[in-house]
């Protein structure tokens, strides 16, 4: 006779027969929930759907609501694509998939060997569909990881065999419908009954995967196609191409070899040589006096800025960088979310009147005391000796995350401004179908500097990223196709060398806290990579904004 578990299931105590999985629970509860359940929580311990429950657990679940639900959902949809061109078109068709990086909410994907067309795709949902239809369990094997590279060569899985090669972890979990397996970064959903809603669009040489977002997730959002994104994300994969390095398997490959040194400095030099570019542009529009520079969290736009501001200066400009952070309110004074913490992202959390009289005296030629935000104090202060004053062919070069919306200029002449939008753009992929959220990088990123300069646990910046994003989703990327240039910070090499940084303070964050679930999903990714020093990265790379040891004052 099977054994009685005593669970407790949101708060309620309940009894289940030994072999109730986490997806037996779901069923039960899952009524009391508006949005698709796709995980469960025992304790701070996210678990499988496909899981057995064991006896005391403490039981919760996640929904499409948040972002750990939704990329469960991705991944498995990506596993229902693959199944499906398999079983349309074969191994070789399989294998010339790429999924390459975000847009317009969903994914972009190629496919090589294939002409992606209006058939095609009508094919591959089709076939999608029917694989939903007939509720198929998402199987779930763990082999040794010398297996799992052997399975992975016979399949012609060529970037996948090459990522295990480098992992101390002795074993592997492959996902498979109907015999069909891969290997997927995170957890999945346990059968193909769940992934009712999805929807792939053509667009340029491949096609978006599109599915709900955590904003509504009963529908499938339109699509809106971003030219000037897209170009340059897909610059930064041709770099990455160019350098044979575009998986992390790849790169781990080169800092094996010892190349690392070469491609540090090949990385850093397509950069430099975009700076000089961008500069020209501007330097060819004399009536531009205001270089507007917006990004997200993490970006590098300080550096950026000054980078630029050297080349302006090449260019016979006389550029002078201005953080808008420095018109942070006080912090005492920074207006509140709707959940009763701290916006540091909104408009209203600068001191934009103060900002637009100085830049307008600045811009009349009058000599005007800037001030500096103290981020450990939380205060603008005063009386540190920074005065301006600009004269003939003297330009401002001004960053901020809110400098692309004209409301934090209004009184500034638009005619005036070159607006330029920079963001980490991941143009590594863990492999050829599992890429890396760009957030992930920036949130690393954001993790070691804090850490380094702002006196900021890395369990206080995980605490605040969700609300850094949701200020980026209001208040940056609606307006990021209205810049005049996009600049892409992301550096290849650059997880291998955060790792050693971020790894420390990530270890700090306690098990009993709601922000260890987070910290341990990164480390599990940070273990991917082989790591790199510090000592052979430019003293003027973007990247020493948050190792430290740069030649700008950020």
């Amino acid at each position: 006779m099977s054994g009685i578990l005593k669970v407790t299931v949101d708060g309620m105590e309940r009894q289940y027969e030994e072999g109730t999985t986490y997806q037996d629970l779901a069923a039960e509860f899952q009524e009391k929930y508006e949005d698709l359940i796709v995980l469960a929580k025992n304790r701070h311990s996210l678990q499988e759907l496909i899981s057995r429950v064991r006896d005391g657990s403490e039981v919760s679940f996640v929904t499409l609501k948040e972002a750990a639900g939704q990329l469960v959902y991705k991944r498995s949809v990506t596993l229902l694509l693959l199944k499906a061109i398999y079983d349309l078109y074969g191994k070789e068709v399989m294998n010339g998939v790429k999924v390459l990086y975000s847009i317009s909410k969903g994914y972009y994907c190629t496919v090589d060997n294939k002409t992606v067309d209006a058939d095609f795709l009508a094919e591959v949902t089709r076939k999608m569909q029917e694989l939903v239809k007939r509720e198929l369990p998402i199987m779930k094997r763990t082999l040794k990881t010398r297996d799992a590279i052997e399975v992975f060569r016979e399949a012609g899985m060529r970037n996948k065999a090459g990522l295990f090669r480098y992992r101390r972890s002795s074993t592997v979990s492959l996902y498979g419908i109907e015999g069909f397996e891969n290997y997927f970064y995170g957890y999945m959903l346990p059968n193909t009954k769940y992934l009712t809603l999805f929807e792939l669009e053509k667009y340029e040489d491949g096609f978006v995967i599109l599915i709900p977002s955590t904003n509504d997730t009963k529908t499938i959002p339109e699509f809106k196609p971003q030219p000037k994104l897209f170009q340059v994300q897909k610059i930064s994969t041709d770099w990455s191409n160019m350098l044979e390095t575009d998986t992390v398997g790849a790169l781990n490959t080169q800092i094996a070899a010892g190349n690392i040194q070469e491609l540090i400095l090949v990385q850093e030099a397509l950069q430099e040589k975009k700076i000089a570019e961008i500069a020209q542009m501007i330097a060819d529009q004399p009536e531009k006096k205001l270089v507007m520079i917006a990004g997200p969290s993490s970006s590098g736009k300080t550096t950026f800025s000054h980078r630029l501001s050297v080349q302006l200066r090449a260019h016979g400009l006389k550029p002078h960088p201005i953080p808008v952070d420095d018109y942070f309110v006080n912090r005492e004074d920074t207006p509140l979310d709707e959940y009763g913490m701290k916006d540091y992202e909104c408009l209203e959390a600068i001191d934009v009147k103060q900002f637009n009289e100085d830049m307008t005296r600045l811009l009349k030629g009058e000599r005007v005391e800037l001030p500096t935000y103290n981020f450990l104090t939380g205060n603008r202060e005063y009386g540190k000796g920074k005065h301006k004053q600009l004269e003939d062919g003297d330009i401002l070069v001004i960053e901020g995350i809110h400098c692309l919306n004209d409301k934090l200029s209004y009184s500034l002449p638009k005619d005036s401004k070159f607006k330029i939008y920079i963001s980490a753009l991941t143009q590594l992929n863990v492999d050829e179908h599992n890429r890396i959220p760009t957030t992930d990088g920036r949130l690393i990123r954001r993790i070691v500097r804090d850490a380094r300069i702002r006196g900021t646990s890395a369990q206080s910046t995980i605490e605040r990223w969700y609300s850094v994003r949701r200020g980026e989703e209001r208040n940056i990327f609606p307006y990021q196709e209205e810049a005049d240039v996009m600049f892409n910070s992301a550096l290849i090499y650059e997880l291998a060398v955060l790792k050693l940084y971020a790894e420390p303070v990530l270890f700090g964050i306690p098990e009993d806290s709601k922000e260890f679930q987070e910290a341990k999903r990164l480390l599990k990714f940070l273990e991917y990579f082989v790591p790199v020093g510090s000592e052979n990265i430019p003293i003027n790379s973007i990247l020493r904004e948050f190792v430290g040891g740069g030649c700008f004052k950020v």
